[in-house]
């Protein structure tokens, strides 16, 4: 079978909703043992259970990423559990609606402990054991706004800007070790949160703004979880045995055919 995930252990933060919810799905549809990273125990939960009754591999971990000790405690139990971690998918992160003046020092510190810190703690967490395996696979999600100037996103282009270096460094770094990093920068995509932030911001007028939303993309639509989805299987399978060090922009023409 092609893209076979069988008997690899695949980690994913934030695998609880939206595009982390989506890849959790597609790997474990391909074979793949899925370890669930969620910030609640009810949310981690759920989401395994959601898969494990489809008679797909699962489990659930409660864990939150900004929090180092944390990570590695997690990371570890999953290791003397099912023996190593062959896939590690960082999905989990947060957004932030402001331009620099209207970004406050509590806002920007939030949006780096989860979306740069969390990042770095869960390849922190993981590395090691990749190393002595001489085998991995890392992929982060970065976003548009790593290369893009969008309005209104200073702390979060900043985060994604760093999920990008962080990305190329380690793909650097450990490109001997048999450890393979790339990243993936999704344009909007249609997730719970993009309509909870239309429901809150627009109230009557969700309609009318996800229209407009959707229309900043070329194409005339944002992504769909499951797109982005099959990007990660392509690039975390042995397929893809050939592409480290690599930012995959799924985008629908709003980087480069926006004018």
């Amino acid at each position: 079978m092609i893209f076979d995930l069988k008997n690899k252990v695949a980690v994913i933060t934030g695998g609880g909703s939206g595009i982390g919810k989506a890849i959790a799905e597609v790997f474990a549809e391909q074979g793949a043992q899925v370890c669930i990273l969620e910030l609640t125990p009810k949310t981690a939960k759920e989401a395994a259970q959601a898969l494990t009754n489809q008679r797909l591999l699962a489990k659930g971990f409660p864990c939150d990423v900004a929090r180092q000790a944390e990570v590695n405690a997690v990371a570890q139990s999953i290791i003397k559990k099912f023996g190593r971690i062959d896939i590690l998918v960082n999905c989990a992160g947060i957004a932030h609606i402001g331009k620099l003046e209207t970004t406050n020092e509590e806002d920007f510190d939030r949006i780096f402990q989860v979306n740069v810190k969390g990042v770095y703690n869960s390849m922190h967490a993981v590395i090691s054991s990749m190393v002595k395996q001489k085998s991995g696979v890392i992929l982060n999600l970065a976003s548009v706004a790593s290369t893009v100037g969008i309005a209104d996103r200073f702390a979060y282009s900043m985060s994604k800007g760093a999920v990008v270096t962080m990305t190329l460094s380690v793909a650097k770094d450990y490109i001997k070790e048999g450890i393979r990093c790339n990243c993936v920068s999704p344009a909007r995509v249609h997730t719970p949160f993009i309509d909870g932030f239309l429901k809150k911001n627009y109230p009557g007028k969700e309609a009318e703004m996800f229209e407009k939303l959707s229309q900043t993309q070329p194409i005339g639509r944002m992504a769909k979880p499951i797109e982005v989805a099959h990007l990660a299987l392509y690039l975390c399978s042995d397929e893809a045995a050939f592409i480290t060090g690599c930012d995959y922009p799924i985008e629908g023409g709003f980087v480069r055919l926006n004018n």
